[in-house]
């Protein structure tokens, strides 16, 4: 296909964009950006198109270059007021930034010009819901539902809203139509999970327990239920069952604090101090405005410094 967009291109004297964009997607897909770039960029200067610009967007963003894509978009933007691709490319970089609040305005940006567009309206809603505004949250996903979206996902998020909202009778409907409509082992482990959460809510931990071991029957690198089917396990006084699905937990996601937290705090109560310091460091690093891990640690530095 390289080939062939080559000879045409010299065919056109270099004067036809539609080849050098070619030619450019080629490159692309063998892993030659900055090749890829230039076409991008000479076909730019002959003819503007969004559609240029976004996979001039998709470079930079390979070449982990998030702020130039941003850029790029903006002057897009400049000379395709309101183009929907482009505001929308804004958004995902900043939630990829994790800049979320910059990210939502963009997505209500791509609302005032398309007010169908799904993932605007479930970005926003997911917004809400992890900024402690569940019932907002519902009102997006079911703007969702009345516009014909039927997955796994939306009921999922739905039985989410709905639990934290207090509206109880629509939550274990939700979270049965997610269940049926799951198409993979991954969904079904997610709703699994979730329904453990509900469970630990409503204070049923038996239920509780049967959800996160049917989380990992569905998906075995499921480090969030290992974690949770430890603190079950610690509640039950298992301490060794509790010491071995943590570190299991660790080591499939050591970005995440709370096994590390929950480590440190079982190593305490055994009386091993020294795997409590290390684990509470390590939980730290993850996350180190954790209030707990901080008290923790100045708990056993005053007992290390007595020793």
């Amino acid at each position: 296909a390289l080939d062939l967009a080559a000879l045409a291109t010299e065919h056109a004297q270099f004067k036809d964009w539609w080849w050098k964009v070619q030619i450019g997607k080629c490159y692309y897909r063998l892993g030659l950006y900055r090749e890829a770039e230039k076409q991008f960029k000479s076909a730019l200067k002959q003819q503007d198109m969004v559609d240029t610009i976004l996979y001039l967007a998709k470079v930079y963003l390979r070449l982990d270059q998030p702020v130039t894509a941003l850029n790029l978009f903006k002057q897009g933007l400049e000379r395709f007021p309101g183009e929907v691709t482009l505001i929308c490319g804004i958004a995902r970089i900043y939630e990829e930034m994790n800049n979320i609040s910059s990210a939502a305005e963009y997505y209500k940006d791509v609302l005032k010009q398309d007010n169908t567009h799904v993932e605007a309206i479930a970005c926003i809603g997911s917004n809400h819901f992890y900024s402690d505004q569940p019932e907002i949250a519902l009102r997006f996903y079911r703007r969702l539902l009345q516009m014909g979206v039927y997955n796994c996902q939306l009921f999922n998020n739905l039985g989410l809203c709905c639990f934290y909202a207090q509206q109880y009778d629509m939550t274990l409907s939700s979270f049965e139509r997610a269940l049926f409509l799951a198409e993979n082992e991954e969904e079904t482990a997610d709703v699994w999970y979730n329904l453990g959460h509900v469970a630990v809510g409503i204070g049923d931990l038996n239920l509780a327990y049967q959800c996160f071991k049917l989380t990992l029957v569905n998906n075995n690198d499921y480090a969030e239920a290992y974690n949770n089917l430890a603190v079950l396990e610690m509640r039950k006084g298992h301490t060794e069952q509790a010491k071995a699905l943590l570190q299991t937990a660790s080591s499939l996601a050591p970005h995440m604090y709370e096994p590390h937290f929950n480590i440190a705090i079982l190593s305490e109560k055994v009386g091993d101090l020294q795997r409590s310091y290390t684990a509470a460091q390590k939980s730290e690093e993850a996350f180190p405005g954790h209030v707990d891990t901080q008290q923790l640690l100045k708990q056993l530095k005053e007992h290390f410094a007595m020793l």
